[in-house]
């Protein structure tokens, strides 16, 4: 059943790893752990039992984007599905709920933040469930490296749906995140599925340099694909971005503090192909589906192992032979540790931050809860003399201890209101064939118009005209010129809710679960973060294997740690004394051409840097030494490579 199901949707054969273990886990009604990798498979799991069942499958995600990106990929299968988001409009989200209740729709996406809702959970009362999926399980526990409050609303699904299975599903968690997942999520008994995070095809290289930018710009030169280069400031991303460009490499940059059109336009002209690198933040990839990346760079060293893990996990998603490359410098233990003063103001700052947001909120005390205001980072910084991350990072605390709710990263739709009457509409006559076509299809489409401000979607409409987007968006500036509508852009600035009346600032609490036991968590995290740059001596891959667990790992032969080692094993090996000198004999290769089409793929990249390389570094790669042979002898025959002999002499 399950693999008619796999053949029919997706048209492959048979599942990969763990994915029908997990699949009749959940279908059995058993509560289900997946630890998958990046590029794992995580969807098959959830949807493939979701066809095979009864009811509407609930996933609770953070991802707006990857909620969208699913829909649309299901409903090209012909298989319903939706999504509710910030921007919907009520009457849309009681339409896509009361079609889950009618049983027309087979898969509902959401938000974490929904689920708190009283109206949303009055609804759920009415819906036929098969099972709940919580993807990015890990932001439910607090001992991980993206603990995000909203997720522990998921377990009050236990009173509304007790006889419902959860499947549980992340791609980073150690052994306490693993556990503190079941429990959070109320696991009936403990079940946990675990795919080997070992990466065959993924090199991890750590690079120190004083020089990042040369570099990068060495590394994207001998090694051909797509690329992510991540760095650690919004500033940095259009700065290296700019570099790059002038030097000839084409690439773009992303970041959330970019409007929302603009984010939309870098991905998708990266994730296209028509621009080959981008430079990003750590709030891009989560949801991107793009298989063909072969290098991700870190310019910065990231905070944690498992976000390092989880990003460099983007690279070589589709199996073939893929870079993960960190740049270090002398500096980079001292960065690490000054992020935990930034991560972490004073707990007197923080209260004065949740004080002075109330005077430029202008919310009295023992009002607010309730409300949310649009905030501008950068204006109330430069009010009240703070740094951005300072503030941003005292709203993440006051968040957790449950005074506000921080959502730094909105996805608001454009909003409408007609500012003439429907009698007043109707009698103009100076509009244009498209002017009067997009007025005609915002009132086919939205009610309540005429009465109050509408969410819209500009892709829905541009769909529904035949048209883009960006010209959507430039009619309905002309109608606002006109006077014919107000029209509101989507905004990027952060939103801040109150979850309680504001108090005093000195009467803010900030206890240890929410201050000192979470410092003190990332204090461990960058100890093990440096451990892993300054380490010269274990396999990269054991390394970070060990970190989650797999205390069998091998290691990998292809990390920068291996290649060394390997290097000095052989050198020890082929020394011979002769005279009281130490003779070695060394074999290089180097391309000979720039002609390399034919070469296996792992030859291929390895050569291109026009280097020489020691011969046994080919014979270690993951092939049967003869068919490597075969491919060495080939490429010599055709002069493509040449064979150094060299004798070094050491005294």
């Amino acid at each position: 059943m399950f693999k008619d199901i796999l053949k029919k949707y997706w048209g492959y054969d048979d599942f990969r790893g763990i994915q029908l273990d997990i699949i009749k886990s959940i279908y059995n009604g058993q509560d289900t752990l997946g630890l998958m990798p990046t590029g794992g498979g995580k969807s098959i799991t959830f949807q493939v039992p979701a066809l095979a069942m009864n009811g509407v499958c609930i996933i609770v995600t953070p991802l707006i984007s990857l909620m969208k990106d699913q829909v649309d990929h299901l409903r090209k299968l012909n298989i319903s599905a939706y999504a509710i988001y910030s921007g919907l409009s009520h009457d849309e989200i009681v339409k896509i709920l009361d079609n889950c209740i009618f049983g027309h729709v087979k898969f509902l996406y959401i938000s974490p933040e929904r689920i708190g809702t009283s109206f949303f959970q009055t609804k759920l009362r009415n819906i036929k469930v098969s099972f709940i999926t919580v993807d990015e399980a890990h932001c439910i526990s607090q001992w991980g490296h993206d603990f995000r409050p909203a997720y522990l609303q998921i377990a009050t699904l236990r009173k509304i749906l007790p006889d419902k299975p959860f499947l549980a599903l992340t791609a980073t968690a150690t052994v306490d995140v693993v556990d503190d997942i079941q429990e959070k999520l109320q696991f009936r008994a403990k079940n946990v599925f675990r795919m080997s995070f070992k990466r065959k095809n993924l090199n991890y290289i750590i690079k120190r340099t004083s020089d990042k930018l040369s570099e990068i710009i060495q590394i994207i030169s001998s090694i051909e694909g797509s690329v992510i280069i991540y760095v650690n400031s919004r500033r940095k991303t259009k700065e290296i971005s700019e570099e790059l460009n002038s030097a000839g490499h084409k690439s773009t940059y992303y970041h959330a503090g970019l409007d929302i059109a603009v984010k939309t336009k870098h991905q998708q002209e990266w994730q296209n192909n028509n621009i080959r690198i981008i430079v990003a933040t750590n709030a891009f990839g989560m949801g991107i589906d793009k298989p063909d990346v072969r290098i991700v760079i870190h310019a910065d060293v990231p905070t944690s192992i498992e976000g390092y893990f989880q990003e460099a996990g983007r690279a070589g998603r589709d199996g073939k032979l893929s870079y993960a490359i960190l740049l270090a410098t002398r500096e980079t233990g001292r960065v690490l540790r000054e992020r935990v003063k930034r991560s972490f103001p004073d707990k007197e700052i923080i209260k004065q931050i949740y004080e002075h947001m109330a005077y430029y909120f202008q919310v009295g005390v023992g009002m607010g809860e309730g409300h949310t205001f649009f905030f501008s980072i950068e204006k109330f910084c430069l009010q009240y003399g703070y740094s951005l991350s300072t503030v941003d990072a005292a709203l993440r605390i006051l968040e957790n201890a449950g005074y506000i709710i921080y959502n730094n990263d909105p996805d608001s739709h454009s909003r409408v209101f007609f500012t003439l009457t429907r009698e007043e509409l109707y009698t103009l006559r100076n509009l244009t064939a498209e002017e009067d076509a997009l007025v005609c299809e915002l009132m086919r489409k939205y009610t309540g118009l005429f009465t109050q401000y509408t969410y819209i979607d500009e892709d829905v409409l541009a769909a529904s005209l035949s048209t883009t987007p960006k010209r959507v968006y430039m009619l309905l500036t002309n109608l606002r010129r006109q006077g014919i509508i107000s029209f509101i852009p989507p905004r990027t600035e952060p939103l801040i809710t109150y979850k309680t009346n504001r108090i005093d600032g000195y009467n803010v609490k900030l206890s240890a679960k929410v201050y000192d036991n979470l410092r003190d968590l990332m204090i461990k995290q960058i100890e093990c973060m440096q451990q892993y740059v300054e380490n010269d001596n274990l396999c990269r891959q054991v390394m970070l294997l060990n970190y989650f667990g797999e205390k069998d790992a091998n290691p990998c032969g292809c990390c920068d740690i291996c290649f060394s080692n390997r290097d000095n094993t052989i050198q020890e090996n082929e020394t011979a004394e002769n005279n009281g000198k130490k003779i070695v004999n060394e074999y290089f290769i180097q391309y000979a051409s720039a002609s390399y089409d034919s070469c296996l793929e792992m030859i291929n990249n390895i050569l291109s840097d026009g280097e020489r390389h020691h011969i046994q570094q080919l014979l270690s790669l993951p092939f049967k030494k003869d068919i490597i042979r075969e491919n060495v002898n080939n490429l010599l025959e055709e002069n493509r490579i040449i064979l150094f002999q060299t004798w070094v002499q050491k005294l």
